[in-house]
């Protein structure tokens, strides 16, 4: 296997290294998680390694927060030095989310966890924080080996720092083990047969709240393990961070420090788990409501119910916000509705809205959000923070001492595998205005808890990517609404989410749009499904005739080429089905041969 694996490694495709998704012309979603490792075996079976074989493999997992080529190889090949399934070998980029994610999992279940460690916890594992914050119950023992491990009704977890974090010495002792690395992050193994059915849900914490090891530190560990020669590469990290976060101030148009985070949803974990925490010690006996549009972003949505699910004293509350919905009225009702409850309210939302990209009336949203209500008994209501995903128009001016949000607390975030990598990373950032920034102490806290920092490679390639990034929106606004232009002309009968042109001028100028196609049929049951199979024509029809530029993601802000999407089968995968929606979403880039596009498009009228 190790000489199988050396030739992987000398023979690995360029893609693996350098992008977030890797074969996205061959993607199978409900394969995503399975087909990579199958068809690497049959490769493995046949001693066939060669990079035309490697690179005709499928896309392994999604973005690199579920995983990728190299930590799936990695995984594989681990499971089989350790006579374990590969789905049974899980690597996180962070040190202390495989022990939250057994810690959740044991939470809701109501199962005891002793977390027995050799040397030393992640550095940032605050147990008391732990305890009192996320609410989870377990015990500690420093142990000399996991042979020392005493038998324990409940969850074993054996925690170990290692140079080479791909070694394992396996102990029947031990539930799973955590191998730990200062620059890698972890791996943790699920040994004993009643820690098979933990995998999905720690792997759920790795999509939803961190990120797999990155292929980069995949790539050195796998080198490593292989017994191979292998020079790391070396960053200026303090020069890098201090470059992106005056970036971002820039970005930004104002003057606060920044977070950055080893991906979007990293960053918004932060942001809430820190929230959350501000709540607990500023308003002690109240609830906490989280406040989220019901269709939004599927991780957005999913992360804010995960966290309420271990919290007694947080909740859920839907704000419809778009597709016939007003943000505005919602936050009207809704913050009356938590006034009234005496609770803390906490406001996550999209401007522009995903999928319909719409923008609200600002001054009466921020007019809604500024309004001091009161509790039954006259006390003034706890003032909301304002989580604003800023993800489409990350340019736009929200949160300056001049600016529509100003006066309301606002934590703005952004998912840097858009625009600011241009795809070629998953890091994060989130920032706050004058008025939320005694808040960021809390966020930054949490980030480090979770060792859900930008790696030093990821603060690099935003120091590269993020200098051209505005240049890059007004490239990419551009081409979208010259392909807008034209579907509205040859296809009038669809319905097109995209911002006004007036919205444009005033900074709004996302490069994302969504499409409704017409349908036809005698029931709304037939119309449906006949208006899902168009989408699927249309999709197909771009990717077949352009492979090179057309590919079926979620992604945006990439730096060539078109991405195309239904949200109800990717981004909304965990949204609740009535809330999902059945539409195409394309984003467009600023180099991509629109001409091409266009002819595509046509045709595709043509055959209706």
């Amino acid at each position: 296997m190790l000489n199988f694996l050396k030739e992987v490694l000398k023979n690995q495709p360029s893609d693996w290294l350098r992008l977030t998704t890797h074969r996205l012309d061959i993607y199978n979603e409900e394969l995503a998680k399975s087909e990579f490792l199958v068809k690497l075996d049959v490769l493995y079976a046949n001693g066939l390694a060669s990079e035309v074989e490697l690179s005709n493999l499928p896309t392994a997992y999604d973005y690199i927060r579920l995983g990728h080529p190299l930590s799936s190889v990695l995984e594989w090949a681990i499971g089989k030095l350790n006579n374990l399934a590969a789905s049974n070998v899980i690597s996180f980029a962070s040190q202390t989310m495989p022990i939250l994610a057994i810690l959740r999992k044991n939470l809701l279940s109501n199962t005891n966890t002793l977390i027995c460690y050799k040397d030393s916890l992640p550095a940032h594992f605050d147990a008391d924080t732990v305890r009192k914050i996320y609410g989870y119950q377990f015990e500690l023992q420093q142990v000399s080996s996991a042979y020392d491990i005493a038998d324990f009704d409940g969850s074993t977890v054996f925690v170990e720092q290692k140079e080479n974090v791909a070694d394992f010495s396996l102990s029947n002792n031990a539930d799973f083990h955590i191998n730990l690395h200062n620059y890698y992050g972890s791996i943790v193994l699920a040994t004993s047969p009643k820690a098979y059915d933990y995998v999905s849900e720690i792997q759920h914490v790795r999509r939803r709240e961190s990120i797999a090891m990155t292929p980069a530190d995949s790539n050195a560990v796998l080198h490593q393990l292989a017994g191979m020669s292998f020079s790391a590469s070396s960053f200026d990290k303090e020069q890098n961070q201090k470059s992106v976060i005056n970036t971002i101030k820039s970005i930004s148009n104002v003057d606060t420090e920044a977070l950055v985070a080893s991906s979007g949803l990293s960053i918004q974990y932060a942001i809430l788990m820190g929230l959350i925490h501000n709540a607990v010690v500023a308003h002690p006996d109240k609830a906490i409501k989280i406040i989220v549009p019901p269709n939004c972003y599927g991780g957005t949505n999913d992360q804010a119910r995960r966290v309420s699910a271990c919290l007694d004293n947080v909740e859920v509350l839907d704000l419809p916000v778009d597709g016939g919905n007003d943000m505005v009225q919602g936050v009207e009702k809704i913050l009356t509705q938590v006034a009234k409850a005496d609770a803390v309210p906490l406001i996550i939302a999209e401007i522009p809205t995903n999928p319909r990209v719409e923008v609200p009336e600002l001054e009466k949203l921020r007019d809604a959000l500024s309004l001091e209500r009161k509790t039954p008994n006259g006390d003034i209501a706890v003032a909301p923070v304002f989580i604003l995903d800023q993800t489409f128009c990350p340019n736009y001016h929200f949160l300056g001492d001049k600016d529509i949000l100003s006066n309301v607390q606002t934590i703005a975030y952004i998912s840097g595998s858009k625009f600011p990598s241009g795809g070629k990373c998953t890091a994060g950032y989130c920032v706050a205005n004058k008025k939320a920034e005694h808040l960021m102490q809390k966020i930054g806290l949490h980030l480090e808890l979770c060792d859900n920092q930008a790696t030093p490679l990821q603060m690099e390639i935003l120091a590269e990517q993020m200098p051209s990034m505005n240049q890059r929106i007004a490239d990419a606004y551009k081409n979208t609404r010259e392909f807008v232009n034209f579907i509205e002309e040859k296809l009038p009968e669809a319905k097109i989410n995209f911002v006004p042109e007036e919205l444009a001028e005033q900074g709004f100028t996302p490069s994302v749009f969504s499409l409704d196609l017409p349908t036809k049929g005698d029931t709304p049951e037939e119309r449906e499904e006949y208006k899902r199979a168009l989408n699927l024509k249309l999709i197909n029809m771009m990717i077949d005739e352009i492979p090179n530029e057309s590919k079926y993601c979620v992604s945006y802000g990439q730096l060539k080429g078109c991405y195309w999407t239904i949200p109800a089968t990717s981004t909304q995968g965990t949204t609740k089905e009535e809330d999902k929606d059945y539409i195409a979403r394309v984003a467009v880039s600023g180099d991509l041969d629109l001409e091409h596009h266009k002819q595509v498009f046509q045709r595709f009228v043509e055959e209706l």
